[in-house]
């Protein structure tokens, strides 16, 4: 479809992650494999803070809509692959495609402020936990968690916008998995400064800012470890925050590895670049949401004692 020809979309056609046939089963089996233990991992998580009451504290009620962030945003990245290779069908509506790429963008920012609601919870902890309990209190637990979630969704509202109403387009086909915004962006007939403008300041109010406010909060808790007179002490205190600070390196480390690597001197029609960018954005968006369950189960304590307590409960029924 060529760009003189096309100046409006009613529908994109999503090429996938390769087009090549002896790769479509083991895709397809990848990508499946990926997303049930994505699904698996943090239901597990969702349930056991649910299920045990020792686990109904700020930290879990945060990681709980942390575990609820990655289902969907997972979901909405990987259920039209999924869908796609069983049935064949490889067309998304524009309305379809824009709704993907407003959800994606929305959970991200999601993400984003729940992690850095979480850094105040263990700034918290760690520079006042003489007042941790009056501070940290299950309505301030759930403004914070609400707040996240409102930042989030309006976040991804103004870039939404601009592209919907622009839908004039040099291709129809996206030469990806998902409706991405950078790969869409490519797309447009025309660049237009409003876009730009969009995008730069989302990301200074949806990236730089909670990234700024989580850094804080640790230059505050890394002064108050370092102020720890025994080593068993700071070790102990640094110990209490070492889940957070794994899933918020990888999800930053990721996502800059993805959107600020430079720009490859392989030609965009080279189908081995571009197969490797997809894998790399699977592998990015499916890490995060993969780990997250694992991180938090192997370096805290107070999880795998509900694990315990959970399994031990579980054999009496039975016996």
């Amino acid at each position: 479809m060529e760009e003189r020809n096309q100046t409006w979309v009613d529908f994109f056609v999503l090429k996938g992650i390769s087009d090549l046939p002896q790769m479509q089963t083991s895709i397809f089996f990848l990508v499946l494999v990926t997303y049930l233990t994505i699904l698996i991992g943090n239901a597990a998580i969702l349930l056991l803070i649910c299920h045990d009451c020792q686990l109904h504290t700020p930290m879990y009620s945060f990681l709980s809509h942390l575990s609820i962030l990655d289902i969907c945003y997972s979901t909405v990245t990987m259920h039209k692959t999924l869908a796609m290779y069983v049935s064949g069908d490889k067309s998304v509506s524009f309305h379809s495609c824009i709704a993907q790429m407003y959800f994606y963008v929305a959970l991200l920012c999601c993400e984003f402020f729940m992690l850095t609601a979480m850094s105040y919870d263990r700034y918290v902890a760690v520079c006042n936990p003489l007042h941790y309990v009056m501070i940290m209190n299950s309505k301030v637990c759930s403004v914070l968690s609400t707040v996240s979630l409102v930042l989030g969704f309006c976040g991804g509202v103004p870039v939404t916008l601009v592209t919907y109403n622009i839908r004039c387009f040099k291709s129809n086909e996206i030469n990806h998995f998902f409706c991405d915004l950078l790969v869409i962006m490519k797309l447009l007939c025309y660049k237009t400064f409003n876009m730009e403008h969009v995008i730069y300041i989302e990301s200074i109010f949806v990236g730089v800012l909670p990234f700024s406010l989580t850094l804080t909060s640790y230059v505050f808790i890394i002064r108050t470890i370092l102020q720890i007179h025994s080593s068993s002490g700071r070790y102990k205190t640094f110990y209490t925050c070492s889940s957070h600070i794994t899933v918020v390196s990888l999800l930053y480390v990721t996502l800059f590895c993805i959107y600020l690597k430079p720009t490859s001197s392989v030609t965009l029609d080279s189908e081995k670049m571009l197969m490797s960018d997809k894998l790399l954005m699977l592998f990015y968006t499916a890490l995060t949401p993969m780990l997250n369950p694992v991180i938090y189960s192997l370096q805290n304590k107070d999880i795998k004692i509900a694990f315990r307590r959970l399994m031990t409960k579980n054999n009496k029924i039975l016996l």
